[in-house]
This record gives C-alpha cells, sequence and structure tokens, in this order.
C-alpha cells in the first residue's frame, strides 16, 4: 500500500527504529505492537496483518521465506510454499 494512502488511529504513539540498513519499522509506544515495515526509498508500506480491525477480510495467497522456517512448523493448508518472496 502507499504509506500516502494509510490512514492509523492513534499515531500519536506510532514511533519508528531503524531494523536494519535497508529498512524501517513501525509500532504502537504504548502496547509495543509491530505495525509496519517499509524499505528505505520506498513509497510503499507493508502493514503487519494484526494492525486491522476484525473482522479483517484477509485470507492467505501462498507462504514465503519457507526455506528458512523451523523444523517444527508444518504448512500443511495447500497454498503454494516459496524459499524466497517470489515479488
Amino acid at each position: 500500500m502507499a504509506r500516502a494512502a494509510l490512514s492509523v488511529d492513534g499515531t500519536e504513539a506510532v514511533r519508528w527504529y531503524r531494523s536494519s540498513e535497508e529498512a524501517q519499522r513501525g509500532f504502537c509506544s504504548n502496547c509495543g505492537s509491530a505495525l509496519f515495515w517499509q524499505a528505505d526509498g520506498s513509497a510503499e508500506i507493508s502493514v503487519m496483518a494484526g494492525a486491522f480491525d476484525t473482522p479483517s477480510g484477509l485470507a492467505f495467497g501462498h507462504h514465503i521465506y519457507c526455506a528458512d522456517k523451523g523444523d517444527f512448523y508444518e504448512i500443511s493448508d495447500g497454498l503454494p510454499q516459496y524459499a524466497v518472496n517470489p515479488v
């Protein structure tokens, strides 16, 4: 989603931190919940699914970074699985 199109209630509690050399993450300073992720130089922002009010209407389409999942984690829903992000 374009960051300019994002509308957030409670923006006074949103804080950003540099999580790597390539990106920053936004979180709620009241409860610590992760809310957003944005790559440097990008107008797009990724919003964590848990940040949406319910019912969200969201559904999985595929799984990414499956090559790095824990050996205790089984994905058995029949959706496509990718070793990395195919986008």
